[in-house]
């Protein structure tokens, strides 16, 4: 495959060099994932499964009630769909009654339902006490899991996480687990030549991957390896879904499905399935992605599409408070930053911290209180600290916490409100750092000239973006600013019209939820400056535009 300069330039900044390499990143080899036999306890989760599929047991399928669980509890729900077992339920906790993680009274109502086996997705791995609970009422647990481990180990038929043992690669999504799972399953069945398994036909799973590919891009694991791999091949059956679901929310947003990348499921599609729990509705997003009716998907997606629009409005409120706050009681040099209000929703605040962290970087936790009354919170980091290490460092602090290096949730000992932010502080100082991204680092000069489909198009062969493998940042030297402007209901979205001066070519620049104050410089219609941004395609308006990064004096 012929390569200009830029990409072999990208490639090399990955640390992509050699001919193998980039072969392997360019060209993802479906065959090249690595084996699901390789996970640790595997072998016991299959007998266990299998066991309880023969003899006609109740499965419980406990998934986490984000845009990773969500796609996993729809992926296992289809595999046993497939092979025409019925006796299963679906459980997904309410995220403001219930919060995060696998819960003791869940699995007891599960079990009074029935249940002798419970499967989890993206959830479990240090719940010790629930499963603990759940054995001693006579149902086993199969844990599948991607999150870190923070201690002992519960006491689980199998605990399938591939940071656990000597599995290749330890950056799957819960998703990703729960998909190696089934690989696994369909497997073993035919070998055992159990008949409903022999009936699937070789490579079914495959139709899967489009859930993979959803819950990898929101669920922000690093795009590169296995994940990249799955990734890629999950957009591919993603624009050929036969989910009614997800065709009916694609014609609800106005999206190409036969067009749609990371973009669409980062910007679109994650956060409608998000929407359903942070607005209290998990199980609509599940229905969505399950259902087998046209009627039923059209409803639920503008169910979706309303609870989104609800959350949209929620979420902007708390920005607009954070902010105000946060740039009257710290500091601009304060890495990390903490602050909340009994009034917030917990479930929105992982958004919230978000746009603060898109504002100054470092690390944002804010709380709120549940309908229980406890302080929930949630925090974002830009890279330069892990949430899960800063976690650790201040654990008195907190009743319960969990997530990955960039985000996770806590529930705070209420007595420790008012120091949380010089807990979190001295526990940041204590934690290694990895090298903080420069806010004006980018990877290539270009001029407005340059913003081409030709150089959109070369740009794609480096897809799917996100976490481990950022889109490019591009410098846009001396450009011209026809005019500024606010967009959007509320004007609380920036554009800024580019032009070359030598060739008079023009091009929107654009950000959401921007303001002056976010940028190191804001030009008048007919100054020149600089511009930091990734080069986007418009789905609405069909044409090219660049995503603000940063604007900078010429």
């Amino acid at each position: 495959m012929p390569l200009s300069d830029l990409v072999k330039s990208l490639l090399e900044k990955r640390g992509i060099v050699s001919e193998d390499e980039v072969r392997a990143f360019l060209q993802p080899d479906y065959g090249s994932l690595h084996s699901p036999f390789l996970m640790e306890g595997i072998e016991r989760a299959i007998d266990r499964t299998l066991g309880a599929i023969e003899t006609g047991e109740k499965i419980g399928i406990y998934a986490d009630f984000d845009c990773d669980g969500i796609p996993g509890a729809a992926l296992l729900h289809d595999f046993f769909a497939k092979i025409k077992y019925a006796n299963l339920e679906v459980y997904i906790p309410h995220r403001d009654r219930e919060g995060y993680g696998l819960h003791a009274d869940a699995l007891r109502e599960l079990a009074k339902r029935g249940a002798t086996l419970v499967i989890t997705v993206d959830v479990g791995t240090n719940a010790i006490e629930a499963i603990a609970a759940a054995k001693a009422l006579g149902v086993d647990v199969i844990v599948t899991d991607h999150h870190e481990v923070t201690g002992t180990l519960p006491d689980a038929v199998a605990i399938l996480n591939p940071k656990l043992g000597a599995y290749p690669f330890p950056h799957l999504s819960g998703t990703g687990v729960a998909f190696k799972f089934v690989q696994a399953l369909l497997t073993r069945g035919r070998e055992r030549g159990i008949d409903r398994f022999c009936a699937v036909a070789e490579g079914w799973e495959k139709w899967l991957l489009d859930l993979v590919a959803i819950a990898t891009v929101a669920d922000m694991v690093p795009l590169i390896g296995e994940n990249r791999t799955l990734a890629h091949w999950g957009l591919t059956v993603l624009r050929r879904t036969p989910r009614v679901g997800l065709t009916a929310l694609c014609a609800k947003l106005r999206l190409r499905k036969a067009e749609i990348t990371e973009e669409e499921i980062g910007f679109s599609i994650a956060p409608r399935i998000n929407a359903a729990s942070r607005m209290d509705e998990p199980m609509t997003a599940f229905c969505l992605l399950s259902t087998s009716d046209r009627m039923e998907a059209e409803k639920l997606a503008d169910e979706l599409e309303h609870l989104n629009s609800a959350r949209k409005g929620v979420v902007a409120g708390i920005v607009r408070e954070a902010k105000k706050h946060v740039k009257e009681r710290f500091r601009d040099d304060e890495s990390v930053i903490a602050l909340g209000n009994p009034e917030w929703k917990p479930a929105l605040l992982g958004l919230a911290a978000n746009s603060i962290v898109g504002m100054r970087g470092g690390v944002a936790c804010l709380w709120g209180r549940d309908a229980s009354g406890r302080i929930k919170g949630s925090c974002r980091s830009d890279g330069s600290v892990s949430v899960v290490e800063l976690f650790s460092g201040a654990a008195d602090a907190f009743e319960e916490y969990g997530g990955h290096a960039a985000s996770g949730g806590f529930t705070l000992v209420s007595e420790r409100v008012h120091d949380l932010h010089e807990t979190l502080s001295r526990a940041a100082a204590e934690v290694a750092q990895a090298e903080r991204a420069i806010k004006s680092a980018h990877d290539a000069l270009i001029t407005v000239r340059e913003v081409s489909w030709p150089l959109y198009n070369d740009l794609a062969k480096l897809a799917p973006f996100g976490a481990g493998n950022p889109k490019p940042v591009f410098l846009v030297r001396n450009a011209a600013a026809l005019s500024v402007q606010r967009f959007g209901k509320e004007q609380n979205h920036l554009e800024i019209n580019f032009t070359c001066r030598e060739s008079g070519m023009k091009v929107r620049a654009y950000d959401f939820y921007r303001s002056a104050d976010d940028l190191a410089f804001l030009p008048k219609a007919g100054e020149a400056a600089s511009l930091l941004a990734t080069l986007e395609r418009d789905s609405y308006r069909g044409s090219l535009a660049l995503r603000i990064v940063d604007v900078l004096p010429a």
